[in-house]
């Protein structure tokens, strides 16, 4: 399959109806500041073991780098950036994160929401992480060029432009190295498999890692 029509399917796949519940047993404590992931599918360990997913594959990298930080998981499959905004308050007052990664707005994209809410809504979940003095990782997607060249750079460049403008790390593209291999996508063609997920985090540990404090185990 080619990228663009790969890339196309991954969008699709964000707004599955199987919503995973948020996972939110590793809340943080005093002796532990904590890192929220706020996410949709590809975040949410759709279709594989639980704990196979690259969010719990960073908390055994966390661990093994004798970085002491519990990992909330509090990402849903389906989830656009209203919703995330929406849950954001509670996620950050239940967590207390030193750190906010987030990977939403694929799915603004594909129910056609308009770019500037998806901006707007994406810049009040930078500004409140960042008020209560997280630290924040942006995460990019792309959209297939079949929602028009124009729109879809705009899209992509949308990301890269709030993390500048917030001083906040960033991941350019998410599925990068693994969107155009069909070896590591389900037997749907759709959500990475398991053995993709350490490539995921491969993507997202550069931007991660800068910002955590040495906090040995």
């Amino acid at each position: 399959m080619r990228l663009a029509a790969r890339v196309a399917w991954i969008v699709l796949a964000c707004l599955s109806g199987h919503a995973l519940a948020a996972n939110t047993a590793a809340a943080a404590s005093a002796a532990s500041p904590s890192i929220v992931v706020l996410g949709d599918s590809l975040s949410a360990e759709y279709g594989i073991d639980r704990d196979t997913g690259w969010v719990a594959l960073m908390r055994k990298r966390l661990a093994q780098s004798a970085l002491n930080y519990s990992v909330v998981n509090a990402s849903i499959s389906g989830e656009t950036t209203e919703g995330g905004l929406s849950r954001l308050p509670a996620v950050l007052a239940r967590a207390k994160p030193s750190l906010v990664i987030v990977e939403l707005g694929a799915n603004d994209a594909l129910r056609g929401v308009p770019l500037a809410t998806t901006t707007d809504n994406l810049r009040k979940i930078i500004e409140a992480s960042q008020a209560i003095g997280a630290k924040v990782v942006v995460i990019g997607m792309r959209i297939p060029p079949n929602f028009g060249p124009d729109y879809a750079q705009k899209f992509y460049d949308t990301f890269g432009a709030l993390a500048k403008q917030y001083h906040a790390g960033y991941v350019p593209f998410l599925l990068d190295g693994i969107a155009d291999q069909p070896s590591l996508f389900q037997a749907d063609q759709i959500h990475p498999t398991a053995a993709a997920q350490p490539r995921l985090l491969d993507n997202i540990w550069p931007s991660v890692k800068p910002l955590l404090d040495g906090r040995p185990s």
